[in-house]
């Protein structure tokens, strides 16, 4: 046993043995379930066979949800990699996070992560590709990304130009070889697909069928759109070759039905009106949950999950109270319900929300957002209608990932080109069941206009009980908030150029 793996056994011993003695908690050697977390980057809800999609190939998804729980209703509060991967972390909505609200931020340590305090209670804990980020944690003191020590030293020759080099699998499996016999693990495997940039026409070359694709109503039926979603779709299946060989590496080492698979994504795919905006497909993403005979599988769940959720859901699975900062609820018990469907009333709301993702506006200036959604309606607040929301045009829209599917929908100023990219009301409201694409506003409708006022006044209550300073009247807050990413993409870097 080399020196990391003996100090690793060291720790874990010590915190089994004061574990033991707390009221409530009783360690068996062994017997605390694993977590196996394995997190897609920009993968949207509704994009796996599990839910019924035929234009692209999850088998590995879908056995997760066979042999587990499906879940139709989970979702992001802050539809961007660093806020929600925050929001996970530490089981709290992004605007309860101070800086961390942000993309591209600093990571306060003041809120405890889970794998952290997995980590205190004797789990061997680790992380391969992307965990929290983009931003700065070290400046704030941890001493490793928060989602756990890195395991990225194996490298594979990946099938096309967009797909990153990280061996995730592979550098799990060195995980499990490292982890001490008998101790428990938790770890976040988090890959950096299907997020950009993709090889472009790869889904075609691959002999996939544009026709198959099945587009929102907010995109014109174009080839271009079509062949830029194949692409998406050859590295979504990329993340799922990954889930497999995951899944067979703890079959192979015995540790398949002790461990608590659970399968999701950031947020919505790296697309126009989807990623980053507040909209039903940018904060709505998939899930599937996994652990062997100790939950009934097959089932599907309509229960709302946030991904602040996880963080108490993980900790009560080790026999832990979640830490008083954390704001979220454990949904072990649904898991552990054996029913389907809706089975507490008390999860049918959700709340969502956002500053500033990225810059490319005056003063690079956010875009706040908050929004309620319920089991029929999508309540949308924006507080800069007269500020563009996927940034400014003479910037290039940078709020929004450069595609093929971007720049042909610039290319013709229509109704989809401001589905995507035109300046929104200050009020949005939407009938879900019926408009999932979020077409048709519904605020100015005198028929919804009781309806409207209720979701306003419920939103404003919610965020008010939740502590938001947008909400308090201490939205200067949000603009002292520095950014650490890239500055080329700026308002002023761009007006600088100009001159």
């Amino acid at each position: 046993m080399d020196s990391q793996n003996r100090l690793s056994r060291r720790r874990f011993l010590s915190a089994a043995s004061s574990l033991a003695a707390m009221p409530g908690i009783a360690i068996q050697s062994g017997a605390r379930p694993n977590i196996l977390f394995v997190i897609a980057d920009d993968w949207s809800h509704g994009h796996a066979g599990a839910y019924g999609a035929k234009w692209l190939r999850t088998p590995n998804f879908d056995r997760v949800a066979a042999e587990g729980v499906l879940f139709t209703n989970c979702f992001t509060s802050n539809p961007k990699c660093s806020p929600c991967r925050a929001t996970i972390l530490t089981g709290r909505n992004s605007w309860q996070l101070k800086e961390a609200v942000n993309h591209f931020s600093v990571f306060p340590n003041e809120f405890p992560v889970y794998p952290a305090l997995l980590e205190q209670a004797g789990y061997f804990t680790g992380l391969t590709g992307k965990g929290w980020g983009p931003g700065d944690f070290r400046s704030t003191g941890f001493q490793h990304n928060p989602a756990g020590p890195s395991f990225d030293k194996h490298k594979i020759k990946p099938p096309y130009s967009g797909i990153g080099a990280n061996d995730y699998a592979r550098n799990f499996e060195e995980f499990l070889a490292q982890k001490p016999a008998n101790q428990p693990f938790c770890f976040w495997l988090g890959t950096t697909e299907p997020h950009r940039a993709y090889e472009q026409g790869s889904g075609v070359r691959a002999g996939r069928n544009p026709a198959e694709v099945v587009l929102p109503k907010y995109y014109p039926d174009h080839q271009i759109i079509r062949s830029d979603m194949l692409d998406y779709a050859l590295e979504v299946e990329w993340f799922d070759t990954h889930l497999g060989r995951a899944m067979a590496a703890l079959e192979k080492s015995g540790q398949l039905d002790n461990t608590m698979i659970v399968v999701t994504s950031d947020h919505g795919m790296p697309f126009p009106r989807v990623k980053g905006q507040i909209y039903e497909h940018g904060f709505h993403i998939p899930l599937a949950i996994r652990w062997g005979k100790n939950i009934a599988g097959g089932r599907v769940i309509d229960d709302f999950i946030n991904t602040r959720d996880f963080a108490p859901t993980f900790l009560e699975l080790a026999g832990l109270k979640p830490a008083p900062s954390m704001t979220g609820q454990s949904f072990l018990s649904l898991l552990k319900s054996g029913k389907s469907g809706m089975n507490d009333p008390s999860r049918a709301v959700m709340l969502v929300g956002k500053e500033r993702h990225d810059l490319g506006r005056p003063n690079d200036a956010g875009y706040p957002a908050r929004a309620i959604r319920t089991q029929e309606f999508l309540y949308v607040r924006n507080y800069a209608p007269d500020s563009w929301p996927a940034g400014n045009p003479e910037t290039g829209y940078r709020n929004v990932d450069d595609s093929p599917t971007k720049t042909f929908l610039l290319s013709s100023f229509d109704q989809y080109y401001k589905l995507s990219f035109g300046k929104r009301p200050a009020e949005a409201l939407y009938a879900i069941r019926e408009d999932p694409d979020c077409i048709k506003n519904l605020a100015a409708d005198p028929n919804f206009a009781q309806i409207k006022r209720e979701l306003r006044d419920r939103l404003d209550r919610m965020l008010r009980e939740e502590g938001d300073p947008r909400a308090l009247g201490q939205a200067a807050f949000f603009d002292t908030i520095e950014y650490t990413g890239p500055k080329k993409h700026s308002y002023d870097a761009w007006l600088a150029n100009q001159k």
